[in-house]
């Protein structure tokens, strides 16, 4: 069998199902191949140990796909304050969404609650969907892209994207240099029912071990990142539920009363990805395939839907003769893109190394940071809009 595209995605997770809604009624045929097979729909009482914490403007983008309307209003957490604690006494800082003159800073999503729901937005008579399924040779020639299926199935495109995530094989395929550091860590996840209420404040704590965030959830509930060495991340996934929730209560000051796990703990390594560029003619690279970031500021899917996005956006305003593939016409969303990933990768990154240190004069000088930035009214509402957009 052989069919043709003018794009198709690599990767049916969420920024590449939201780049294939977002380029619905585009003009361009469009399929989408991913080799694992859907998960079935979400159980009502239960809840998913992944959770994000999406922008404003990630909502509304994720709205305009058709898949935000979709997901149940009473599993949706909302944060209006969020409140970041240093490792000395007194060093705070707090953000407000009503000082900044916002509705709320993000909303807090179950990963396989926002797979199903954008999954169900995509599918429609305007995009094919190969799933199971993955690929064998992956060619890109001077007019268009060769790709051959496992099951034999011949696909040719004007464009590919690769949005298959971080270990990206359509990267690696089209010869994009990617540069990482690996942090050592471990990103442990976990939800909790706590004793307080936490009234839509987000918590987090640098300290000189890790960073641990609690993020709110619909009624007295947080979920949990907690990124820390790996060697400790390996060993809070050994304990059992009662000693897991015993830690997490002692590094958070009691902040929430006691704490009583609802999901099992998962951990998956942290790594800083760089490429080295986002597109090459006939290729584009979104979401976790073109960076990866640490996620002690929670931006990692919303640089992703940025992406998707901006992506799409260059496509629908192409000229009517414009190639999709065109090499110029990509260069556009790559320039589009580059700032924004790059400040996001050098402030997490700077973050990090900044409170793992164990420098004296380093201690001082991020606690007096984070009080100073607390008094600056101007500079806090800046962060702000940058990190909802």
């Amino acid at each position: 069998m052989h069919n043709s595209f003018d794009v198709v995605i690599v990767g049916g997770g969420l920024v590449g199902l939201s780049l294939a809604r977002a380029l619905a009624g585009s003009g361009l045929t469009l399929a989408l191949v991913e080799p694992q097979p859907p998960a079935p729909p979400p159980v009502d009482t239960a809840w998913d140990s992944r959770v994000y914490a999406l922008s404003p403007g990630s909502a509304a983008f994720l709205e305009a796909c058709g898949a935000w309307q979709q997901l149940p209003r009473e599993r949706i957490g909302r944060i209006d304050t969020m409140q970041v604690y240093g490792d000395e006494q007194g060093a705070r800082l707090e953000f407000s969404a009503y000082d900044a003159g916002l509705r709320e800073l993000a909303f807090t999503v179950e990963n396989r609650r926002l797979q199903h729901a954008l999954r169900e937005a995509a599918s429609g008579e305007d995009l094919r969907i190969y799933c199971p399924a993955g690929w064998t040779t992956l060619e890109f020639h001077a007019g268009q892209v060769a790709m051959r299926l496992d099951d034999g199935t011949e696909l040719a495109a004007r464009l590919v994207i690769g949005a298959d995530g971080a270990e990206s094989r359509v990267r690696a395929q089209a010869g994009i240099a990617v540069r990482v550091s690996d942090y050592r860590q471990l990103g442990v996840v976990a939800n909790f029912s706590c004793e307080k209420a936490h009234h839509d404040v987000a918590f987090q704590w640098f300290m000189r071990d890790g960073v641990l965030a609690l993020l709110p959830l619909p009624g007295n509930r947080v979920s949990m990142v907690w990124s820390l060495a790996e060697e400790r991340g390996r060993r809070l996934l050994e304990l059992p539920e009662t000693a897991l929730a015993s830690e997490v209560e002692s590094a958070s000051g009691g902040a929430l009363g006691t704490l009583r796990v609802i999901t099992p703990a998962a951990g998956f390594p942290l790594k800083l990805q760089r490429v080295t560029q986002f597109t090459r003619p006939r290729l584009a690279l979104v979401g976790d395939a073109a960076h990866n970031v640490h996620p002690l500021a929670g931006q990692g899917v919303n640089l992703g839907f940025r992406d998707a996005r901006a992506l799409a956006k260059v496509l629908r305003e192409r000229g009517p003769q414009d190639d999709c593939g065109d090499y110029a016409l990509l260069r556009r969303y790559e320039r589009a893109r580059r700032e924004d990933v790059f400040t996001m990768q050098a402030a997490t990154d700077g973050l990090q190394k900044l409170f793992s240190s164990d420098a004296v004069f380093l201690a001082r000088a991020r606690n007096l940071g984070l009080r100073l930035v607390d008094r600056q009214s101007w500079l806090k509402s800046f962060l702000v809009h940058h990190a909802v957009a």
